[in-house]
This record gives C-alpha cells, structure tokens and sequence, in this order.
C-alpha cells in the first residue's frame, strides 16, 4: 500500500464548456497530457459520440485523438457540468439582425459554472466576445456566488478565491490540432495573478509563446486580428469589383502587383465566411460606430461581393438555353472543411437554387447531404465527376483541392464562373469594360 507521501497527485480536473470546432480539440489536447478533462455540450448526439470515442466535426487527426483519450479514460462527455479546478468557455458568440453581439452562451455557460464553483478554481473565456465580456462573466459569477472572493472586486489587495482571464483560440481549421500547440497565445486576466494562473494551465499544452495582458486588451486583440484580415480581404474584394467594371482579369492584376517587394495583395473571392472574420469586427463596430468607418465599409465590401457573384451567375446562367444544369462547387467558407458557417458560398448556392430550382446540383465532397433549406429548392448533390459529365455551366465557389485537380481537358467547353481563381487556364470570355467617362 501506498503511504500518505508516495501517492501519485490527483490529475488536474479540466472542464470544457462546448464541444464544437474549438472546444473538442482544445478538450482533447488538453486530455492528451494527463489531465482529466469533461466536455460539457447540450446536444445529446454531441455528448453519445464523444463517449462512443467518434467525433462529430471534421479536422485533421481529431479522430485519432478523440479515440485514443477516450479509450484512456482522459476525456468524457456530459449534459452536465460537474465540480472541476480549471473551467474553460468555448461556446458562440453569434451576432443579431442588427450585428449586435450576443453572448447569451457565454453568460449560460457561467451561471452553470457557478453551480459548482469552489475556492481556487479558474475560469477561462476563450469564446471571441466583445471587449468587457470577460469583466461580465465575473460580475455574474459574483452575483451568483456571493460566497466567494472575485479578481478586482477585492478590498485592500485581499487575494481572490476565483481566477478569471481570456484566452482566444488563433487557429486554422484544418490545422486546429497544430496550431494549438504551436500558435502564440495571448492571455488576459482580470488581475496579474490570474493572467499568471492562466498562463500555467496553457503552458501544460501550448509550445508556442503565452504572453500576459489584461483581459480588456486581449478581447481586443482577437478582434483586431480578424478586422485586420476582413479589411485586407476586402482591399483584394474590392479590386474585383474594379476589376470587373474595367474589362480586366483582377488575377493577373494582383499576381503583377504582388511582384513589387512591399505589396502583398490577397486573393479576392465569394465573399469572407468562418465564425471569425465574418463576425468579429462587428463588435468593434458595435463598440463605437462613429469611429470605426474602414471596419464597418471592408464588412459591406465583403457582404456585399456576395450578392455581385449571384448577379454575375444568373446572367451566366440565363444566357445558357433552358433548363441548362449548373454547377455549384463547394458550400463550405474556406477549403477542405466542413464547416458551413456564415459561408458565402453557401449563401450563393441558396440564392440561386431558390431562383433556379432542380437546375442546380451542388458539389461538396465534405458532406454527406445538403442542408435542409437548400435540399428544398429542389437542388440535389452530385459529385464533381458527374458535374463535369452533365453540367455546361459550373460556378466555382470554394478552392477544394478536388476542383483544383481538374484538368483543363475536362473543362473543356464549360461556361465558368470561378470566383476563386483556381483555373486560370480556363478560356474566358471576352471582357465587356463598362464605359469610362473622362473629366475634360
């Protein structure tokens, strides 16, 4: 028998509050070092898959991971959360109609926490949320357990009995595993000690550098590198537009361009989808309108190429005899995955399945069926084979691999749309510039 002294710790005891695209492989990598870790996730499906060592999402490996920790007994799933030392928040933060932020499942995920909350315990915001979140989940938790001591709400430099901070996730879909040991992690407490307490726990997993700050400052920081891609992204977008109107292929313009050594124009394309760019600079926006015109333009710049590719697809299309099949390659935001979130290529396809009906056959190889709203309009899914056997008229809307490898052969008299500039061999039709007037 072991004596008091020789008995192993107990394992660290994680909680991991939402198992989507970031919080099963932040739980899994997590588990992976020794830690004991729960999911917590409030679909059931979600929770019997987990259990059963399977996953729900595609990424790179996660399955693997998922299995291996399962099968150890690191990692376990449940509708309920149970007592745990370091809480992790990995829930959406989705905007409304007006681009208002809501963080109704962050606050959900911490009333639940509270239950359960005990003296020592850490708390960590990794949902991307507006500046000052990470300051309300700390009031709430205070609220709700008035019991305990909460950081910055202490008397005299009294130590509190919680820790709080905000880490958010800088991952690549397709690369989360990576990444998330790799990448660099900003970590923002609500005081230094917890920002240091914070730090510990990711230096358990994470290779890459854990700098400190506030929790203020790193809220910002998340948002700020989103903008900063949306706004790129819409500079490239834009110049499509310009592009289009001229009688120029914007392809060759950027290829060109990016020859100087301090230019490096991005690629344009349907549109910007993903959870992120797509949706976090409107908290800044929403923060303080007045001030932040360039963010809010490059978001309608960025909205609005999405509704230029459908005007450009139905001319397209409507120039092809009746009851020509189309084409639409790809639904999901970026390529290689199959995440469909805030996707324009999504919103495209559905826009002209709406307009043109069982015309309209989708490809994607990364899901096994159409969404229920777009298998409605009478469109139907084929694969990229039977679309270059059947379809005159193919619009490309995501740069998977698959679409990538098509020869030029098998393209061969197709009317093309390509909003991705992955055929540039494909032969186009003559540009109609529009007219230019000239100031005299």
């Amino acid at each position: 028998m072991l004596s008091d002294v020789d008995q192993k710790p107990a394992a660290l005891r994680v909680a991991v509050l939402g198992l989507g695209y970031i919080g099963l492989p932040t739980a899994a990598v997590i588990a992976r070092t020794g830690a004991s870790v729960l999911g917590v996730d409030v679909a059931q499906s979600v929770v019997e898959t987990i259990n059963s060592g399977k996953v729900h999402i595609e990424e790179v490996d996660l399955d693997g991971l998922v299995s291996g920790v399962v099968t150890r007994g690191n990692l376990r799933a449940s509708l309920t959360i149970e007592p745990a030392d370091v809480f992790v928040i990995a829930v959406p933060t989705p905007f409304g109609d007006d681009h208002a932020p809501n963080i109704g499942y962050v606050l959900r995920a911490a009333t639940a926490i509270a239950t359960v909350l005990k003296t020592g315990d850490t708390v960590i915001l990794e949902s991307t949320s507006p500046v000052g979140t990470t300051e309300q989940v700390r009031d709430l938790l205070a609220r709700l357990r008035p019991d305990l001591t909460m950081p910055g709400r202490t008397a005299g430099g009294e130590q509190a009995d919680i820790a709080i901070a905000y880490c958010p996730e800088r991952v690549l879909p397709g690369r989360i595993l990576v990444e998330l040991i790799d990448n660099d992690r900003v970590i923002g407490g609500i005081t230094p000690r917890c920002a240091r307490k914070a730090l510990a726990f990711y230096r358990r997993f994470v290779r890459g550098a854990c700098v400190a700050t506030t929790a203020r400052a790193a809220e910002m920081t998340k948002l700020t590198e989103n903008a900063f891609r949306d706004v790129n992204i819409a500079f490239a977008n834009e110049l499509s537009l310009l592009a289009d109107t001229l009688g120029v292929d914007v392809w060759e313009v950027i290829r060109l361009a990016n020859r100087h050594p301090r230019v490096d124009i991005l690629q344009p394309g349907p549109g910007v989808g993903g959870h992120c760019i797509a949706v976090d600079p409107w908290f800044l926006v929403h923060a303080d309108p007045e001030r932040s015109p360039l963010i809010r333009t490059a978001r309608q710049v960025n909205d609005g190429k999405s509704d230029h590719v459908v005007a450009q697809a139905v001319a397209l299309i409507e120039a092809a005899p009746p009851g020509t099949p189309v084409a639409c390659l790809g639904l999901a935001f970026k390529a290689n995955i199959d995440d469909f979130r805030e996707s324009p290529a999504l919103r495209i396809a559905q826009a002209l399945a709406t307009r043109f009906g069982s015309r309209v056959r989708i490809v994607e190889p990364y899901a096994p069926a159409l969404p229920a709203a777009l298998a409605a309009t009478g469109a139907r899914m084929i694969d990229i084979d039977t679309a270059l056997e059947t379809c005159p008229v193919m619009i490309v809307l995501v740069d998977h691999d698959v679409f990538r490898s098509v020869p030029l052969g098998n393209r061969a008299g197709k009317r093309v749309l390509d909003t991705r500039g992955i055929w540039p061999d494909q032969p186009r039709e003559p540009a109609r510039a529009h007219p230019l007037r000239l100031a005299s």
